[in-house]
């Protein structure tokens, strides 16, 4: 066979191949060769592993505060009920029957949400191997959704001066009931000093249950708006008072600094988070998921050649336990 023969056959060859039907491991009938990067279901695999592992280290490094202000639970539905809630049963010697302690008067649902953020990556960046400057975007998208349930939880904080807990009362009342004993509160309108401090502190630590025993609640974080960090740094890390005297608060408390209450600059609270139970509670039905939307015949692509990512995650931050924090409006 000449010469000529063999490339009859390679032309007819390659302008089968260019006209053809693509199959899967093929760019919509393009010859790579002659016109750039092929597009095909191992290119966007690989790109949205890329996209997800960079997703997942940002996610994993976040730094977050839930863990602190929220006793996780794992849900297994659409809400959960939590009947336990408000009992704080003490021991005492077993003389008789027991006493048993009623939960179910106690009962506080709380229903699972759904969240999510999307983003969009134009069809060309992909054709043109352009992935890499979205990147960052990606790790973004990761640290937002870790700190997804800070953004919750120092929302309801704000608002648990309007809005009722377990027990029917503002989350930060002054007449929260507490069965035969007297009503206590975990709230104040003083603006945030050492002497204010100290009274949260003692309101705190002399908090008792229904049956008149001490709660051993001790203070451990301060939690207040970017307006308010110097003076609680003063206050809990200063070697000395403005008159000069020795500070007898220094390292009693850990201060935490949310962006999210800068809009109630005057607002601040004072937490114990070393105990099992926390003041609020963080619901969890579904993890934090990547996915995407990224096949030749999914519509975004097809009418707007966009290929879709996001992430999505289903649950909930609900009020747990008022005894433990105490909230101020400073003056508000």
């Amino acid at each position: 066979m000449t010469f000529a023969i063999y490339m009859i056959f390679f032309v007819i060859a390659a302008v089968a191949v260019f006209f053809g039907q693509p199959t899967d491991d093929q760019t919509l009938g393009f010859m790579p060769f002659l016109l750039g990067p092929v597009i095909n279901r191992s290119t966007l695999s690989e790109t949205m592993r890329g996209y997800k592992t960079v997703f997942a280290k940002a996610y994993e490094a976040a730094t977050t505060y839930s863990g602190d202000l929220a006793m996780r639970v794992d849900s297994k539905t659409k809400q959960e009920e939590y009947r336990w809630l408000g009992a704080f049963p003490g021991l005492k010697e077993w003389v008789g029957d027991r006493s048993v302690k009623d939960l179910a008067r106690d009962g506080f649902v709380i229903k699972n949400r759904d969240f999510e953020a999307t983003v969009a990556v134009d069809r060309n960046d992909i054709e043109d191997d352009n992935i890499g400057v979205y990147a960052p975007l990606f790790s973004q998208l990761g640290e937002n959704a870790k700190q997804h349930p800070d953004e919750l939880i120092f929302s309801m904080m704000a608002d648990g001066f309007t809005t009722a807990g377990f027990d029917g009362k503002n989350f930060f009342a002054a007449d929260h009931p507490n069965g035969s004993q007297s009503a206590w509160s975990n709230t104040s309108a003083d603006v945030l000093t050492a002497t204010a401090y100290e009274t949260a502190r003692q309101n705190m630590m002399s908090l008792v249950n229904e049956e008149g025993r001490p709660m051993r609640l001790t203070p451990s974080h301060m939690v207040v708006p970017p307006q308010l960090e110097k003076e609680a740094l003063d206050i809990v890390r200063a070697d000395l008072t403005t008159n000069g005297e020795s500070n007898v608060w220094k390292n009693t408390a850990d201060v935490i600094v949310a962006p999210e209450l800068a809009t109630n600059p005057t607002y601040w609270f004072l937490a114990c988070l070393h105990k099992p139970v926390k003041p609020f509670i963080l619901q969890m039905r579904k993890e934090a998921q990547f996915v995407a939307m990224d096949n030749y015949d999914d519509e975004n692509v097809f009418m707007r050649k966009e290929f879709i990512y996001g992430v999505d995650y289903r649950g909930a931050i609900g009020y747990g336990l008022p005894h433990m924090i105490f909230g101020s409006t400073g003056g508000a």
